[in-house]
Order: structure tokens, then C-alpha cells, then sequence
């Protein structure tokens, strides 16, 4: 069961879904409140002290992306959108604007269940089992001038702190801890996703691993910490 503090906004307008949602979130332990449009979702966003925060993309007054965007410029609590199955795009320009993860429309409360744990436990600090590389996950991982301090989830380079989400955090620390080996998108969406598969997987890890290189590679056209190996994978050399 979920711990019982854990706070969730659910921005949805579709009253019957919100109903259910909130039924089946509250039944698993987690306290939840919701918002029936964009405005009023952002509103509670910024000033209420959610752990996640699921949220519609089509919204009256104010759509997903706006509020995600918004949301974006001052918080990083976890953020999973809501989409139509077919609208791969919106799934990429919703993860280009800071979300996640999100789930498709129709959706098992099982599988939104496991995103929502999945996704607070990573932003609470706890150790995702399956980016270890070894049993014990090392705490300093040092790349030249990059250091990765897993202890305290921190990024610096040259002494100066990188901003990263979540997930471009698991991504860089999981190829650092397998310096020299080479992923396949497929591999990585399994590795730091948890996900053998699902629909517009492979471009998820293409934009996260934009926004992570623009981060951290001095010339992300031209990066010296993950490399692109043409029809392999990414690395990160020794």
C-alpha cells in the first residue's frame, strides 16, 4: 500500500474518469485531490504540496502542455500526462516540456498504479532497483569533469550544479555506470524506463537524451560524454 501522505493533484475533466481515478488512488493509499480544468489545475499546482501530479492533456481554459510548461519553470514534482493512444506527438512534446511518463487513454488503474510508485519514489530519492549496475550502486561516479553524486542525487561539472529531471538523472547515471558499453534505445527504455515496450517508445529516449546533452556536452551536435555509435546505441566512452 501507498504511504498514506503521499499527495496527488489529478488535472482531468472528464468527471467519471476523475471519479475513478481518485477512488482507486485513494483505495490504494494515496490522498488526492482534483482540479476539472487547466487553470484551475495549475492554480492547485503551485500552491498545494503534491507528490504527483496526473495530468489531462486536453483541458478547458488551459491545455496540458500550457500547464505542464508552467508548472515546469518553478517545480519538478513528477508530472504524468494523460493522452490519446494515437497521438505519438503529443507524447514527445509533452516529455520535450518536462513531463515524466505518461499513460494512454484507455489505461489500467494497475498500470497508472505502478507509473505513480515508480515515478514518487524516484523523485523522493529512493534507489530504483533496476538502474543499479552492481548490487550496491556506487555513490561518486566521477566522468572528467563531470561528477555524479548518487547519494545526494546532485550533477556537477567543472564544480558548477546541472539541473537535471528524474529521468534524464537515471539515464545519465545509468550509462556512467557502464562506461564503455554501448545501449540500444530498446535497452535503455527497459533499463531506465522499466518498460519492455510501448508506442513511441524509442523517440522518448531520443528526447530525453536531447535535453540530457544539452545539459551537460559543451556542443550537443557535437557531444564528448554520450556518444551516439551509428545503428548501436549510446555510450559513454572510457
Amino acid at each position: 500500500m501507498a504511504d498514506s501522505k503521499k499527495k496527488i493533484l489529478i488535472v482531468e475533466d472528464e468527471r467519471k474518469i476523475s471519479q475513478v481515478v481518485q477512488v482507486n488512488l485513494m483505495m490504494a493509499g494515496y490522498d488526492c485531490e482534483v482540479a476539472a480544468d487547466g487553470e484551475e489545475g495549475l492554480r492547485m499546482a503551485l500552491t498545494g504540496d503534491f507528490d504527483l501530479i496526473l495530468l489531462d492533456l486536453m483541458l478547458p481554459k488551459m491545455d496540458g502542455f500550457s500547464v505542464c510548461r508552467e508548472i515546469r519553470k518553478t517545480m519538478d514534482t513528477p508530472i504524468i500526462m494523460v493522452t490519446a493512444k494515437e497521438d505519438a506527438d503529443d507524447k514527445v512534446m509533452g516529455l520535450e516540456l518536462g513531463a515524466d511518463d505518461y499513460v494512454t487513454k484507455p489505461f489500467s488503474i494497475k498500470v497508472l498504479l505502478a507509473r505513480i510508485k515508480a515515478n514518487i519514489r524516484r523523485f523522493s530519492g529512493e534507489v530504483v532497483e533496476r538502474v543499479a549496475p552492481r548490487e550496491e550502486a556506487e555513490d561518486i561516479l566521477v566522468i572528467r569533469e563531470l561528477v555524479i553524486d548518487n547519494k545526494n542525487f546532485r550533477v556537477t561539472k567543472s564544480g558548477r550544479e546541472i539541473e537535471l529531471s528524474n529521468k534524464e538523472y537515471e539515464l545519465l547515471y545509468f550509462l556512467a555506470s557502464h562506461v564503455g558499453e554501448v545501449f540500444e534505445r530498446e535497452e535503455l527504455l527497459g533499463k531506465v524506463w522499466g518498460y519492455d515496450n510501448y508506442y513511441g517508445g524509442m523517440r522518448t529516449v531520443d528526447v530525453t537524451m536531447s535535453r540530457l546533452r544539452a545539459k551537460i556536452e559543451e556542443k550537443p551536435a557535437e557531444p564528448e560524454y554520450i556518444i551516439t555509435k551509428r545503428s548501436k546505441g549510446y555510450y559513454i566512452p572510457k
